[in-house]
């Protein structure tokens, strides 16, 4: 029995169990009809548009498969579906799979044994106001109404440390506290019922792309990186400060100085080798055309495929993959 997550609900059958949980059926099993749920985020962000593309690309390149995005509240709910046998390959940042694989936060009780199968594009923490508010630092938000992003995403596991690293206390500092998806909270801001919103993401993204090309709103976006060692401190080196240029959201007149993590594809630790280096073969393989689909997918290189950035173990077939196409995985 497999699951399809997302919108669509659950879609049951028997050749397919084996993709979602991670024991991948051979190939003629797979030729006979197999179903691939990718687990992804939310409609607003990247992964969605990614994992979109990339289900065509293994729907296209692999005999008999189905593959298909599914939208879900971002990272945590994606490695939670991975243990639970109901996604076969998810996006993830590393944050939320080191926690998942050593059983801590949201997953406490419940780890999950992924396995890193390649590391994509760098995720910003971008904090997003309008002028009109007069938020100009993290401390500003204490009384505001602000949303850490949707359940289950790695934007409020991100956003939790954030907070408390500015000496915030998520609970009892803010005069609301929501949990939206960003295309939500762009809509909440216009609507004069949000102040302020985290979202962690490519860039540039389209829900912030929305508010910050709505006429008569002048967009800010929060500094944030000099809370980096605070929050590694606490948190451990799957942090580091980088800077979102000028210019990438309309009316963004000055960088944004802020905090980021990797993004990788995972997979179950029992999916056979074979699959593994089939997926990564054909997703590597039409990388130019991905990155068409969204601008994030030019950093899907060779040199980003480091153990440090992976952040979990690889599974062993995909280190052997990276291997043999000249990374070095220092």
């Amino acid at each position: 029995m497999t699951f399809s997550i997302g919108r669509r609900g659950l879609a049951f059958g028997t050749a397919a169990a084996a993709l979602s949980t991670g024991a991948v059926p051979g190939r003629a099993q797979a030729q006979a009809g197999t179903q691939m749920s990718i687990a992804t985020g939310t409609t607003g962000g990247v992964y969605y548009p990614l994992g979109g593309a990339l289900a065509n690309y293994l729907s296209r390149g692999i005999p008999g498969m189905s593959a298909t995005a599914e939208v879900t509240g971002g990272s945590v709910a994606n490695f939670q579906l991975l243990g639970a046998g109901r996604a076969g390959l998810v996006f993830g940042q590393v944050d939320a799979a080191v926690d998942g694989i050593t059983g801590a936060g949201p997953f406490r009780g419940r780890a999950v044994p992924a396995r890193a199968i390649a590391v994509l594009y760098t995720n910003r923490m971008q904090i997003v106001t309008t002028a009109a508010t007069g938020i100009k630092s993290v401390a500003d938000l204490k009384g505001k109404r602000i949303s850490t992003g949707a359940p289950g995403s790695a934007t409020e596991l991100f956003a939790f440390r954030v907070i408390a690293a500015a000496g915030l206390d998520r609970e009892k500092d803010f005069r609301a506290r929501e949990r939206l998806s960003p295309a939500e909270s762009t809509n909440a801001i216009r609507d004069g019922k949000l102040d302020a919103y985290f979202f962690v993401s490519g860039v540039p993204t389209s829900a912030i792309t929305d508010l910050a090309a709505t006429p008569g709103t002048q967009i800010q976006m929060i500094d944030h990186a000099d809370l980096h060692q605070r929050i590694v401190a606490e948190n451990g080196p799957v942090y580091f400060p980088e800077a979102i240029p000028a210019g990438t959201y309309p009316g963004q007149t000055v960088e944004n100085k802020q905090l980021s993590v990797a993004n990788i594809l995972a997979v179950h630790e029992n999916m056979p080798a074979e699959m593994v280096a089939k997926i990564l073969e054909i997703t590597w393989g039409n990388r130019e055309d991905w990155s068409k689909v969204h601008a994030e997918a030019r950093n899907f290189t060779l040199a980003a495929q480091k153990t440090s950035a992976a952040g979990i173990p690889w599974h062993p077939a995909a280190e052997a993959f990276w291997k043999a196409a000249g990374a070095t995985l220092a």
